[in-house]
């Protein structure tokens, strides 16, 4: 039997350093004064459940109205073009967070969601997961990831909704809790 060798800090994505990634309001894909706009927070565990202080969360999302944007400028933020791109790096306490407005359903009667890219340290390569809003019941029930996941499964795509009407959504490396990434 061959020899199992693990992987390097060197051959992991991470840790990320703000410097070469941050630009400014690069989590901002709104300006957080417009109308409608939420924020869209949670925190990065690893699998001790611990936060993890150095990853980076990229979003990918329709507007309101369900339209993938098409707009150019997901890297140099001119105040009003919303291009639905956005990143975020977390803080010493694993935190992360987004203005945006809700996403559309891109298909009328579908479950509108978020697109996520996670790198974090440890890690070989990025980890891809969705966020769906929570609210209709119907509409999440009739997804097909989402109705082809355990009920504790699903529970880690879909966000909690704050008092306030932001978004809430924690990411679990490993462990109990741990967030459904997908492959492709």
């Amino acid at each position: 039997m061959p020899e199992q060798l693990l992987p390097t800090p060197g051959q992991t994505v991470g840790p990320f350093f703000a410097f070469g990634l941050d630009y400014p309001a690069s989590h901002e894909l709104v300006h957080p004064h417009s109308p409608g706009a939420i924020v869209l927070s949670g925190t990065v565990f690893d699998g001790a459940g611990m936060p993890v202080p150095d990853a980076v969360v990229e979003i990918w999302q329709p507007d309101a109205d369900g339209r993938i944007p098409t707009a150019r400028g997901s890297l140099k933020r001119d105040g009003h073009t919303f291009t639905g791109f956005g990143r975020s790096l977390t803080s010493d306490d694993g935190h992360y967070e987004f203005w945006t407005v809700a996403p559309g359903a891109v298909d009328a009667g579908k479950a509108p969601y978020l697109l996520v890219a996670l790198f974090a340290r440890g890690l070989l390569d990025r980890l891809f997961t969705r966020i769906y809003l929570p609210g209709d019941d119907a509409a999440l029930a009739a997804d097909p990831l989402l109705s082809s996941l355990t009920a504790d499964e699903r529970a880690t795509l879909v966000a909690r909704r704050t008092p306030a009407g932001h978004l809430e959504h924690d990411l679990h490396l490993q462990g109990a809790k741990e967030t459904v990434f997908l492959e492709f």
